[in-house]
């Protein structure tokens, strides 16, 4: 497999994208705000979210931050700035931010490739709920979350509750919205919130490993994999069970399947296309 880097236009230097063995690794760039999400980075964050989750050349998503943080949430200073949301009705308002999360965290969930949350540092607020909504979170041992909607007097957007029950537990999730209070790698790590925690000048190296290996999975079955796990907790057993017969069915139609077989035989690694 190539090794070159396809570098993305993303339409701002706020966030960066590049493509590397079929990885697309998307970078929170405003290190001098804790890559706090803004009108020029969270535009761009959301394109590029679909954009590459739709790239048939792309197997999985790295999402991470510049610097010492992930991302510091709403840009707080510029909460009371905004003229044009004061302008809005609160009905305008509503309507405007749901469509916002939708083509966030929404978007991100929907991706039917892995997505990887790399955490070099604070994820707090929406930036906790962007990393939520990867399916895997690997963070550095420095790193930390922190709900923060408590400490500005706001009760949560971006699916940051659903997202937090749904990893951590209900008790959990209610102790830290309540609360804001940090919660550091360790004990992430131990409820679940993080997958691993890796030295803090190992992590960029470890997450795109991680990452590449996910991408140069059967896509196929991963896609079906992730609709399986999504709809676990809503859905009956008995349905489940019709839906995972229907997907492994067709997973079993693929090349990719029969290249697996063969490796197994073979006793060597697969090589898989996505097909």
């Amino acid at each position: 497999m190539s090794t070159s880097q396809i570098d993305i236009d993303t339409g701002t230097d706020q966030l960066l994208c590049s493509i590397r063995e079929g990885v697309a690794v998307i970078t929170l760039n405003r290190p001098e705000a804790r890559n706090a999400m803004s009108d020029q980075l969270t535009p761009a964050l959301r394109r590029m979210i679909k954009e590459r989750g739709d790239d048939p050349s792309v197997g999985a998503l790295l999402i991470t931050g510049a610097g010492t943080a992930f991302c510091a949430g709403g840009d707080v200073k510029g909460m009371g700035d905004n003229s044009a949301k004061k302008s809005m009705t609160s009905e305008e308002r509503i309507a405007d931010l749901k469509v916002r999360q939708r083509l966030l965290t929404g978007a991100l969930l929907a991706v039917r490739k892995p997505t990887i949350a790399a955490l070099p540092g604070a994820a707090a607020g929406a930036g906790l709920a962007i990393a939520l909504a990867c399916d895997i979170r690997i963070a550095a041992e420095s790193a930390f979350v922190n709900a923060g909607y408590a400490r500005i007097g706001l009760s949560g957007d971006y699916g940051i509750a659903w997202l937090l029950t749904r990893t951590v537990g209900s008790p959990i999730a209610r102790e830290m919205m309540f609360s804001a209070d940090k919660v550091d790698s360790a004990r992430a790590e131990r409820i679940g919130l993080f997958n691993r925690v890796v030295p803090d000048d190992r992590l960029r190296e470890e997450a795109f490993a991680y990452a590449r290996r996910l991408a140069a999975g059967p896509r196929v079955a991963l896609a079906s994999m992730k609709d399986n796990l999504d709809e676990a907790s809503r859905i009956l057993f008995e349905t489940a069970l019709d839906h995972e017969a229907e997907r492994l069915v067709a997973a079993a139609a693929t090349e990719d399947h029969r290249e697996a077989v063969r490796a197994f035989v073979e006793k060597r690694a697969p090589r898989f296309t996505g097909r």
